[in-house]
C-alpha cells in the first residue's frame, strides 16, 4: 500500500470521528475506539466517500492491546504518517471534595497514563516525518467542579508539550489544537443545557484544525 496512514485513537465519536472521516479522502484510517457500533458507521461513511479504514475496537487502556496493535501496524505498513489523538474522558462536574475515586482514576488513566504510554509505542512509527494531533482544554484548568478533568487534560497536554519541544527540530511534528466548543457528548455532560446553536458542528471543526495543520 502506497496510501498514507493515518492513525485516530477516539476514533468512534465527536471530533474524533470527524477528522477520520475527513482524513479517508488522502489516507487509510486506522481507527481506534471502544464502540464496535459507532465504529462501524464510521466506516459505513468512509466508504461512501470512497475511502479505507481499518477498524481497531479496543480500549486504548489496554497497554497489551496497544502495543499489539501498534506492532500490527508496523508489520502490515512499517510505519504512520499522521496519528490524530482524541480521546478523552471527561468525568462527571463535581466539587473537588466530592470527586469519586473510580472517576478521578477512570480521567487519569485514559488522559494521562494512556498519552503516556501511546507515545514511547508510536514515535518509531511516526519516524522523523510523521505529525501527531492533540487537542488542550486549557480553558478548564483550575475552574470551579472541573477538578478531575482540568487537572487530567492538563497533565496530558504538559507531557505533548514537552515531547513537542524534544522533538521540534527532528521531527515528528506534534501539534496542540484549540478547538471551538462543539456539540458532543463530552460536552453535553458538562453543560446539558446550553444553546447548541452557538457551538460548531465537529465536521466544520475538524475542516478548519485540517486547515490549520496544512493537511
Amino acid at each position: 500500500m502506497t496510501q498514507k496512514i493515518a492513525l485516530v485513537t477516539g476514533a468512534s465519536r465527536g471530533l474524533g470521528a470527524a477528522f477520520a472521516e475527513a482524513l479517508s479522502t488522502d489516507y487509510h484510517v486506522v481507527a481506534v475506539a471502544r464502540t464496535t457500533g459507532a465504529l462501524e458507521e464510521l466506516d459505513d461513511r468512509i466508504q461512501a466517500k470512497g475511502g479505507s479504514a481499518t477498524l481497531a475496537p479496543m480500549d486504548i487502556t489496554n497497554v497489551d492491546a496497544m502495543a499489539q496493535l501498534c506492532r500490527s501496524i508496523h508489520d502490515r505498513w512499517g510505519k504512520i504518517d499522521l496519528w490524530v489523538h482524541a480521546a478523552v474522558h471527561g468525568a462527571p462536574l463535581t466539587p473537588a471534595g466530592h470527586i469519586d475515586q473510580k472517576d478521578w482514576n477512570k480521567s487519569v488513566s485514559i488522559n494521562v497514563t494512556a498519552t503516556g504510554q501511546l507515545i514511547p509505542f508510536l514515535a518509531p512509527l511516526l519516524g522523523e516525518d510523521g505529525q501527531a494531533v492533540f487537542f488542550s482544554d486549557d480553558t478548564r484548568t483550575g475552574q470551579k467542579f472541573f477538578g478531575s478533568y482540568g487537572a487530567t487534560k492538563a497533565a496530558q497536554t504538559a507531557v505533548v508539550r514537552s515531547w513537542q519541544a524534544e522533538t521540534e527540530k527532528t521531527g515528528p511534528r506534534v501539534s496542540v489544537l484549540a478547538p471551538n466548543g462543539m456539540p458532543t457528548g463530552t460536552r453535553a455532560r458538562f453543560f446539558p443545557g446550553e444553546n447548541k446553536d452557538d457551538l460548531v458542528h465537529p465536521r466544520d471543526e475538524a475542516a478548519r484544525l485540517l486547515a490549520e495543520l496544512g493537511l
